[in-house]
């Protein structure tokens, strides 16, 4: 059987997998990385700990479950445990099966990986721009910005996508997609921050709270999460407003209102809370807060439900005032603006258009000995390692389908 000469066009998380799996299986392999070291994004993740994989994993945590299903079968979280220990890291299951490694160091797992690249004979051209890629007679050829030209048999686009331009993922990737005749869906930021029109942001900035969240847009719920909570001075942040991102960008992209209701008392029910009140009708009506939501938040939440004087005493509450208090409590809407941008965002939505890849082997259904993998595929995860699983799972079938 021919040798096969593979080009893998960046070196992120999914880039260096399939580099990894196609010299393993005795392909010639090149990654050309445009930064001065391949990995650089990962070494961002999980806020520098590296969330590298979620022991939960199914089809059912991406955008695109069935088209995902083959990558995930052969290459899954447990898979991906056995293959990281293998290369030296030891894995800690947290809460939600959120994965680690044991020393909490997102540059243990670039580590291994770059020794593994280097121990099995991967050629990594760093600072390597590409400028454009045809189809030969006989593979691909490959021009960088400075006029240097690789020849391959098989192409592997791992550019990745949008989200954090500043790791070198800004998008190229499409135009090199483009050139061989691909197409890209809209793309816009996942798993990121959003803006809020509120008054109260610069009083509430840096409050993190446990509590529940729901995406409202017609006064109907359209998602729910249950986790922290974290106010910012432009807006709302923390793992359930990352899960929520999602859908709340793909009803901005439609110009649709939505909302963010946040439910500051998650543990107790309206009746648990009027009891309270009923017990510190001889307080002020700040005080009786304490010790129910955090004391930053008392002032907004009081201003909002039109208490001016703070210090009233509770049994001297309107009617009216006391239930609107008691109805923020539970439901307190804050008016989505929009997002932050890809630079702040953990991963874009969007991309190559999936009915234009084969979802067993990843490669082209345009253009033959083409393979995509990772992020700049129309494939995005929830918040919790999904993300990064799907990386080294399509890095893994794509590599492995390259070299055969």
């Amino acid at each position: 059987m021919k040798q096969q000469n593979i080009l893998i066009i960046g070196g992120g998380a999914s880039g260096i997998v399939a580099a990894i799996i196609a010299r393993r299986h005795k392909a010639n392999v090149t990654i050309l990385e445009r930064n001065s070291k391949i990995g650089k994004k990962i070494l961002a993740t999980g806020n520098g700990r590296c969330n590298f994989t979620n022991a939960n994993t199914t089809k059912n945590d991406y955008n695109h479950p069935e088209f995902v299903s083959k990558a995930i079968d052969v290459f899954g979280p447990k898979m991906t445990m056995d293959f990281f220990e293998s290369l030296g890291i030891a894995p800690k299951i947290e809460d939600l099966g959120k994965t680690y490694p044991l020393s909490e160091q997102a540059s243990s797992i670039l580590d291994v990986l770059v020794y593994e690249i280097n121990r099995i004979g991967v050629n990594v051209v760093t600072d390597a721009y590409v400028k454009s890629i045809k189809k030969t007679n006989n593979g691909f050829t490959v021009q960088l910005e400075n006029g240097e030209r690789y020849d391959a048999d098989k192409v592997i686009i791992s550019t990745g996508g949008k989200a954090m331009p500043s790791s070198g993922s800004d998008g190229f990737g499409y135009k090199l997609a483009e050139q061989l005749g691909h197409h890209a869906t809209k793309v816009f930021p996942a798993l990121v921050k959003l803006k809020l029109d509120s008054p109260y942001l610069k009083q509430l900035d840096g409050v993190k709270i446990p509590g529940r969240v729901q995406l409202m847009h017609r006064n109907q719920m359209l998602q729910e999460e249950e986790g922290d909570v974290l106010f910012t001075k432009t807006g709302i942040s923390g793992p359930t407003i990352l899960q929520i991102s999602r859908k709340a960008n793909t009803l901005l992209a439609e110009k649709q209102e939505i909302w963010i209701k946040v439910i500051l008392v998650n543990l107790l029910t309206r009746a648990d809370v009027e009891k309270r009140l009923s017990l510190s009708a001889s307080r002020p009506v700040d005080f009786s807060l304490v010790g129910l939501i955090h004391k930053k938040i008392i002032p907004s939440l009081l201003k909002e439900a039109g208490i001016k004087d703070h210090s009233i005493l509770v049994s001297q509450l309107s009617p009216k005032e006391k239930n609107k208090l008691l109805q923020l409590l539970f439901d307190w809407r804050f008016l989505v603006m929009e997002s932050h941008g890809f630079e702040d965002a953990q991963v874009t939505a969007g991309g190559i258009d999936i009915n234009e890849i084969k979802s067993d082997t990843l490669e082209s259904k345009l253009v033959k000995g083409l393979y995509f993998t990772g992020e700049i595929i129309d494939i995005d995860g929830l918040c919790g390692g999904y993300n990064l699983q799907w990386a080294w799972s399509s890095g893994y079938l794509a590599g492995k389908s390259a070299s055969n």
